[in-house]
């Protein structure tokens, strides 16, 4: 069985290191599959669940990122993450939370720099609510 080294790193902290079968991620052009020996690649990922086949283990490692970069290498994919938080960490209550006073500011917007950043805000409450439904399903 081949192997791929696998980061995912914040800038708070490392979320996951370790050895992978594959993993998968929302790339900015879509859904990304990344197995060993995958040809190169730098690109934008969006907010959403990065799903990481641990070898050796039944269960996939599951993270929710807010966005970043990824780096693959044909043995290492690194993925720098704004923000990335543990699958089994999320909050469904305060991504709700977070979900609703974006949509507030959206409603209550004073300039074109609120409107983007709550429309940013907004984006990634709904992808970590997503996400964090993705994660209990495969529970």
């Amino acid at each position: 069985m081949h192997t791929i080294h696998v980061d995912v790193v914040s800038a708070e902290r490392s979320i996951f290191e370790g050895k992978a079968e594959f993993v998968a991620l929302p790339g900015e052009a879509g859904e990304l599959g990344i197995y060993p020996q995958h040809t190169p690649l730098i690109t934008r990922i969006k907010p959403g669940a990065v799903r990481i086949k641990v070898a050796g283990r039944a269960e996939e490692e599951f993270v929710f990122v807010a966005g970043g970069i990824l780096e693959v290498q044909p043995n290492r994919v690194t993925v720098l993450a704004d923000t990335a938080i543990r699958g089994r960490d999320l909050d469904e209550a305060k991504a709700e939370e977070a979900k609703r006073a974006a949509e507030e500011a959206l409603t209550n917007r004073t300039g074109a720099i609120d409107y983007a950043k709550a429309q940013a805000e907004l984006a990634a409450a709904i992808a970590q609510i997503a996400a964090l439904r993705k994660f209990r399903q495969r529970k």
